[in-house]
């Protein structure tokens, strides 16, 4: 059976002056690529934002951009919306210590992801709307994307309606963000949280794991490293199929490759295991699903993050294809 959603909001002027947020001041939690991305575009709608940051080199940044920034505690404490856009893993304990004893009964807090909600790990104080605003964008790419008017889609819900305005709120944060220009699905926050998490630990490994056995197979056939590097992903080709996809359509972009691409591509597909591929994908979200995901993924955060260090230092560089990758680069700079 397929579902939709109940909605799809498009921008429409009737949001245009921002009244549910009317004399309004929104506090921005965290200053990263999307919290920064995020303040610069509600401060341009001409909403009042204020930055809530710890004491670190994302502070400054933001202070070079010309916002007040206060610590969280006293940036939740003045504010009408709470935006938290610090990671999802961090937000528990940084919620539980400042942003839930700071918020004032008839505010609203927003979060950036579905995450914390879905897995029960904060609890909203009563009395506060509940929002969520997920952009389907890199960080950094909602701001440019909104510089150049070409938008980004996001997902949001009213996740609780304590003040009867949570949804006013939420189109008025939606619209001045620019999350509106392109489309924002109405998805609860449970199932945004689901959506993002499974297509990260399916598709995601799978690709990244073909790319890294392609290229040590081809390699270790006498091909150039180089050709390597440049046939899976440097040369932009892989990237330009992925936006023919979302442009024309995941099977009519089939049109745009000759016929080799196609015969080969359509007659190896037909030999891959999908069975086990599917077990696998299932047994993925049955893990998502339950929380077991998210427990890992916060006993992770309390422990220091041992498995993102080890991720780091594998990934520092000194491989062969980074040093593939660094030749490829060389060539476009002394050229």
């Amino acid at each position: 059976m397929t579902t939709t959603t109940d909605e799809v909001i498009f921008y429409d002027s009737a949001y245009m002056d921002h009244e549910g947020l009317k004399s309004s001041t929104i506090a921005v939690v965290g200053y990263g690529n999307l919290g920064s991305s995020m303040a610069l575009n509600l401060r341009d709608a001409g909403l009042d934002v204020v930055v809530g940051n710890i004491d670190d080199d994302a502070k400054s940044r933001a202070e070079t951009d010309g916002f007040q920034v206060l610590g969280i505690e006293e940036a939740c404490a003045d504010a009408d919306l709470v935006y938290l856009l610090i990671p999802d893993e961090a937000i528990p304990a940084r919620f539980d210590s400042d942003v839930a004893p700071s918020l004032r009964p008839g505010t609203a807090v927003a979060f950036g992801s579905g995450y914390c909600l879905a897995f029960g790990l904060v609890v909203v104080p009563e009395g506060i709307d509940v929002l969520m605003l997920a952009p389907r964008m890199l960080g950094e790419e909602v701001r440019s994307s909104t510089v150049d008017g070409t938008g980004f889609y996001s997902y949001c819900s009213v996740e609780r309606d304590a003040t009867g305005s949570a949804k006013a709120r939420l189109l008025a944060l939606a619209t001045a963000a620019g999350a509106l220009r392109r489309g924002a699905l109405v998805l609860p926050a449970a199932k945004e949280a689901m959506l993002d998490l499974m297509v990260e630990q399916t598709v995601g490994p799978y690709l990244g794991t073909a790319i890294q056995v392609a290229f040590a197979m081809g390699t270790a056939a006498g091909l150039p490293p180089e050709a390597m590097v440049l046939e899976l992903y440097a040369s932009g080709e892989m990237s330009r199929t992925f936006a023919a996809f979302a442009d024309k359509g995941f099977y009519r972009s089939v049109n745009g490759h000759g016929a080799v691409a196609t015969f080969g591509g359509f007659l190896r597909t037909l030999e891959m295991d999908t069975v086990a591929m599917r077990n696998h994908f299932s047994s993925v979200t049955d893990e998502i699903r339950s929380g077991s995901f998210a427990r890992r993924l916060q006993d992770e955060q309390r422990n220091g993050y041992p498995t993102l260090r080890a991720i780091e230092a594998m990934t520092s560089g000194g491989d062969a294809m980074s040093a593939a990758e660094d030749r490829v680069r060389a060539w476009s700079e002394h050229r």
